[in-house]
């Protein structure tokens, strides 16, 4: 047997080259959207309204009814102050939320 085919790669190599040149597709800072999110809202918010993603500062929240949608449009401005407050920078400019399943 060729010596070089038992050889066996060290994991740290092969999830670097996994990685290598590219890039996430988030910010990885703004995972803590979902650590707080219950804190931020309350459980009454936090049951019927879960973020589902983030791209270019704007938040996607999937809210359980139309009754839910309505009333969280009103209170988007607070609920996007208090997370960037929470997150330490201005990583929400504007939350869309959208009727779906939670």
């Amino acid at each position: 047997m060729d010596k070089d085919s038992n050889s066996m790669t060290p994991l740290k190599d092969i999830i670097t080259d996994l990685f290598k040149e590219k890039t996430l597709p988030f910010n990885i800072k703004d995972a803590r959207i979902w650590m707080v999110w219950d804190e931020i809202v309350g459980p009454s918010i936090s049951k019927n309204a879960q973020p589902s993603g983030i791209n270019d500062k704007k938040l996607k929240v999937i809210v359980s009814n139309p009754i839910w949608l309505q009333e969280l449009q009103f209170t988007e401005e607070s609920i996007r102050n208090q997370l960037n407050r929470k997150l330490g920078r201005k990583a929400i400019r504007k939350i869309d939320f959208r009727v779906g399943v939670i």
